[in-house]
């Protein structure tokens, strides 16, 4: 057990007027009695706890009302709890150890009584797609050890899987599907490659000669998860659902949102069109696009192949 549960543990018996000791706390944890009074004045000295020893009940209680520690707040660690569960579960992460290993440290610093509300929160990603753990794992090696991967990778259904060799560069979780950005020497540039079309992953023996400065603004310069440097700048006017929907979103760092009477205009930084397409055709004579004509032209394509196919 970590010093952090068992000075929660140690804490949870003092507020309860347990009136704990040293001794307590070796046998509860198995550990020295010299390690149980560092662990106690931990909790005094560098934690500040009001503590003080009671010969007559042989243990600790706290001298004033209303002390807590500094990471105790049972309700947003139960929504972290939550959030984490849902969100691994969601993005195909659930069964990795070092997620049940974090859920079961963090459980220890729940009341019992506070523990059912984790079992009140939902949360939902649509579109997700299965990862592999033994590539997922293979790909933080390479992160964190700075070493180039091979990967066997498909591009789409139906083509050959091909191998790569490529620089990782950060992790990418997008909509709920993983995603790594890393410099692809086959294409002698930056490159998003899905977890979910990896079929093989294994470190190789060179470190990385591409690195990510903490300043790089690729991930974030454009709309989407279709990166590049900035083709166009998107404006497209939004009314009824869409403009009261899209007016508490966020899409983008860089967005500007404009007020119109009865709608708004909403631009946006991008480099490729596909996804803000599909974005704009989910909200049907509610959007339209103003600018550029290209765009413009490209939707109007896209719904007169639409109603050509409804005729």
């Amino acid at each position: 057990m970590s010093l952090l549960e068992r000075i929660y543990s140690f804490h949870s018996r003092i507020q309860s007027g347990q009136y704990p000791n040293a001794n307590d706390l070796s046998k509860e944890f198995e550990i020295s009695p010299a390690t149980a009074h560092r662990d106690i004045a931990y909790l005094r000295d560098r934690l500040l706890a009001p503590l003080q020893f009671d010969p007559g009940k042989n243990g600790y209680f706290y001298t004033e009302d209303g002390f807590r520690l500094p990471f105790e707040d049972s309700p947003k660690i139960v929504l972290f709890l939550g959030v984490l569960s849902s969100m691994a579960s969601e993005t195909g992460l659930e069964d990795l150890p070092e997620i049940a290993q974090l859920k079961k440290k963090l459980s220890t610093m729940i009341p019992n009584d506070q523990g059912r509300l984790e079992e009140m929160i939902y949360c939902e990603w649509v579109e997700t797609e299965p990862v592999n753990h033994t590539i997922f794992a293979t790909v933080i090696k390479g992160l964190l050890q700075g070493r180039q991967l091979k990967l066997h990778y498909l591009k789409q259904h139906g083509h050959p899987v091909k191998q790569r060799g490529v620089d990782p560069l950060k992790l990418v979780n997008y909509q709920g599907r993983w995603y790594l950005l890393a410099w692809c020497y086959l294409r002698a540039g930056r490159r998003l490659f899905h977890l979910s079309r990896m079929k093989e992953a294994s470190l190789a023996e060179q470190t990385v000669q591409h690195r990510m400065p903490s300043d790089d603004n690729y991930l974030t310069g454009v709309f989407g998860i279709f990166k590049g440097t900035v083709q166009f700048t998107a404006t497209i006017r939004l009314t009824g659902i869409a403009a009261e929907k899209v007016r508490l979103q966020h899409w983008h760092p860089e967005q500007k949102i404009e007020e119109q009477q009865n709608a708004i205009l909403l631009r946006l930084p991008v480099a490729d069109d596909r996804e803000l397409i599909m974005k704009i055709l989910q909200f049907g004579a509610d959007a339209e696009v103003l600018e550029p004509l290209e765009l413009r032209n490209q939707v109007k394509n896209k719904i007169n192949a639409m109603a050509r196919r409804y005729a």
